[in-house]
């Protein structure tokens, strides 16, 4: 008779220098040792503030342990993930986390933590979630929900209440979640559908104007893969993670016309964008099908360093990222006479109140110019 194999998880913490406690899970299996660091910290318990942010740290870890232990005797007793209506929350959640990279993994993982902090059964099943439910979350998110903040110097812990985009962010992922459960069948109908939205704020979004890029386009780049990716983004408005993603397979001509036919990062959404032949030059010599058309880029923190450096050798005064190429594209194609409804399809947006944004940009532009006209009677 095969012995089951025995795993254990315990959760424990580790010393680090200045006082704070990294916790992380001992995990014992068929006579191996492994350890998975939670990215939690303890602080030392000096204020009543600190006591609670350490109590809702331990309640997280230890709702993940949880998580791994159930795992863990699935595993044991030969049982799968199911894909039907059993289909656990959280366990979907981690299959979720695991696609992604960079920013947008980031974000998947604090979407994570608060459901944890909201609901942390890891025996919640998919089908349990309804209406209610959500509603919960979304008023957890508002309410409750708080970012702990640590002053090292002094040991300290700060709360403070989420802004508005990050609860619009947080309960977006949800929703997003939801929806692809619903396109791989684990769910009849997104129970969030039913739920209203958080408003997201209007922020200001920083571009380059056109005579601005070409200033720019006249200063060497710091990293030329960087160079040529921005601008890249600059003609096309793809996205950083798009273009990260972007392979030779997804570049085509049709009708004489070079093509990107692509799947959104951001949205899943399939797109089928015409791009210039001055952007077709950005990409270089064609490589095999399977290749990345810019696989030099690296992370994009150090792209915004390089970008920031950039704008300012070329003697531009604006806080431009990456990502403000995007807004660069947008602004420009509607200075150029492009009509919203155009410009929400190249810019692979799910809704036009999206793109009136960058409309409303433009306006302010122009009452600029206009407000520069000097007295002339």
């Amino acid at each position: 008779m095969n012995r089951r194999k025995k795993e254990t998880v315990t959760l424990r913490e580790r010393k680090l220098p200045g006082g704070k406690r990294s916790l992380y899970l001992d995990i014992y299996s068929d006579g191996k040792r492994r350890y998975e660091y939670l990215k939690l910290y303890l602080v030392p318990e000096e204020t009543r503030a600190d006591k609670a942010a350490n109590r809702q740290t331990l309640s997280l870890a230890e709702s993940i342990r949880a998580q791994r232990v159930v795992k863990a005797q699935a595993e044991a007793f030969g049982v799968k993930e199911s894909q039907d209506n059993e289909a656990l929350l959280h366990a979907y959640l981690e299959r979720i986390i695991a696609r992604k990279e960079g920013t947008t993994k980031t974000s998947w993982e604090n979407c994570r933590a608060h459901l944890m902090r909201y609901h942390p059964d890891p025996e919640l099943r998919l089908a349990e979630i309804d209406r209610k439910w959500v509603q919960g979350f979304r008023d957890y998110l508002d309410q409750e929900a708080s970012i702990w903040s640590i002053d090292d110097r002094k040991h300290k812990v700060n709360a403070r209440p989420l802004s508005e985009g990050t609860k619009a962010l947080m309960f977006q992922k949800l929703c997003s979640l939801l929806n692809t459960a619903v396109k791989e069948g684990l769910l009849e109908r997104n129970p969030s559908m039913a739920v209203e939205r958080f408003r997201e704020p209007e922020s200001d979004r920083e571009f380059l104007t056109i005579e601005e890029m070409r200033q720019l386009a006249k200063v060497p780049a710091p990293d030329e893969a960087i160079g040529r990716a921005f601008f890249f983004s600059c003609l096309t408005g793809l996205r950083w993670s798009d273009i990260v993603a972007l392979r030779w397979s997804s570049v085509q001509t049709v009708g004489g016309v070079p093509r990107i036919v692509f799947t959104q990062q951001k949205t899943g959404g399939r797109e089928y964008l015409d791009i210039t032949e001055q952007a077709v030059s950005l990409m270089g010599e064609r490589g095999e099908d399977d290749r990345l058309v810019f696989p030099d880029l690296g992370a994009v923190q150090s792209a915004r360093i390089k970008v920031a450096a950039w704008v300012k050798a070329a003697g531009i005064r604006k806080h431009i990222t990456f990502h403000c190429a995007r807004h660069s594209f947008a602004v420009m194609m509607l200075e150029l006479g492009t009509d919203l409804y155009t410009l929400s399809k190249l810019m692979g947006h799910r809704s036009i109140e999206t793109t009136q944004i960058y409309a409303k940009i433009l306006d302010k532009t122009k009452q600029a110019a206009v407000a520069r006209i000097p007295e002339i009677l």
